[in-house]
């Protein structure tokens, strides 16, 4: 059983016997089904179908030369709109199943950001080595087993301009640093320990979350999960047609990148608003468009 299930309203779902009927419908009906011949005698197949507002179930597997469906595997997905990135997108493939992990260079976050790849079968008509370099428009979503609401941290106009352009500064020292220029890789160091002098100063007498107002974590030992800690820019509940459970849908800005989480409202403590924040672990999907730029 997927466990990130209950992430898009299939709380209930406790076993295999359960899930079938629910697999049955989506290969039957499916809103989307993408295809691909790898193979003289392998048709490889992904169905997909939406349960909630841009949320859903896709399962992948192959048809053999005599019509007869395998699945291979299935996972729930939540969709974003919103493109997140255009850098250059490094992906590999999981040792056991047709499925791709995808990773990408974003300054913003100052690490490599790891995601599972929901568009697998366009990666493969690439026909491509793996962890080949690709430019493509990426859009970031997550699913998210547990979150809580906090409260935003207040910024007037002067704060917001000034806090921009450090950001930009530093998105500029961390580009030179990984082009290996010393100067910048310095100016980063003394940065870094100006704000950790800063931070010791300043947990003395105010709350942790009023000095870290975003954060954006490796978390466990999954490549692509994260517990992140971003502002809500906007949010709206949708119905599971299937189950009738309520998803919380979370658009989130995290060190400046958006991100699109999906939650059982179930699992969701305290009351979602505009401007205030969202703490949680995610798991990372991402959809890219390999299609030329």
């Amino acid at each position: 059983m997927h466990r990130f299930l209950r992430a898009i309203g299939f709380s209930h779902i406790q076993s295999r016997r359960e899930l079938e009927p629910v697999l049955g419908k989506i290969m039957q009906d499916p809103d989307k089904k993408h295809k691909i011949r790898l193979t003289p005698e392998c048709q490889y197949t992904e169905f997909s179908m939406e349960f909630c507002n841009q949320m859903g179930i896709t399962l992948r597997g192959e048809y053999d030369k005599r019509g007869f469906f395998y699945m291979e595997h299935y996972f729930p997905y939540c969709e974003s709109r919103l493109i997140t990135s255009c850098e250059d997108i490094s992906v590999n493939k999981r040792v056991d199943t047709n499925a791709f992990t995808g990773m990408c260079d974003d300054l913003r976050m100052g690490i490599s950001l790891i995601f599972y790849l929901q568009n697998a079968v366009d990666y493969l008509a690439l026909r491509c080595a793996d962890n080949t370099p690709h430019k493509a428009r990426l859009t970031l979503s997550g699913l998210s087993l547990q979150g809580r609401i906090l409260l935003g941290v207040y910024h007037d106009t002067m704060a917001d301009e000034l806090h921009q352009r450090r950001i930009h500064r530093r998105s500029g020292l961390i580009a030179r640093a990984k082009n290996g220029d010393q100067n910048a890789i310095n100016d980063l160091t003394i940065e870094d320990i100006d704000t950790s002098s800063k931070i010791q100063s300043r947990i003395q007498n105010e709350d942790l979350y009023s000095i870290v107002e975003t954060s954006f974590i490796p978390y466990g030992s999954e490549s692509d999960h994260y517990s992140i800690l971003g502002t809500i820019i906007n949010w709206s509940d949708n119905k599971n047609r299937l189950t009738g459970e309520t998803v919380c849908q979370l658009l989130i800005n995290c060190n400046d990148v958006l991100i699109t989480v999906c939650i059982n409202r179930g699992d969701l403590f305290g009351e979602p608003m505009i401007g205030r924040r969202f703490k949680g672990v995610i798991w990372m999907q991402g959809h890219a468009d390999f299609s030329k730029l």
